[in-house]
């Protein structure tokens, strides 16, 4: 019983550590995700009255489970035929065990097609 009471502290802190950076490894894959939807709307989607807002749409609409006022979008493209379009968000995050704050900071990710 005494070796349990000494051991259990760094058991559930290794536990709450592994489930902390699976939240943040899946917030980072829907922001990949996201990024990756917005640049195929970019990239086929030259022709419409307002192709930045067309991918940042796409972009906030695949990150359905971040918050979307923390979400940052940037788009850059010329929209011709065969130049590229980038888009990049950041999204943030912080690892915290038993209320302290292990490490924050901004997820980023960046996707870059060629506009057909």
């Amino acid at each position: 019983m005494t070796e349990f009471a000494l051991v259990l502290p760094i058991l559930a802190v290794l536990l709450f550590g592994v489930i902390q950076f699976g939240i943040v490894f899946n917030n980072y894959v829907t922001l990949t995700d996201a990024v990756r939807a917005g640049a195929r709307k970019g990239a086929v989607g030259r022709f419409g009255a307002n192709p930045v807002g067309d991918v940042q749409t796409a972009v906030k609409n695949s990150a359905g489970g971040l918050n979307q006022s923390q979400l940052s979008i940037s788009v850059s493209s010329s929209w011709a035929a065969g130049s590229d379009v980038s888009v990049t968000a950041t999204y943030p995050y912080s690892i915290s065990l038993l209320g302290l704050v292990v490490k924050s900071g901004r997820l980023s990710s960046k996707t870059t097609e060629r506009v057909e």
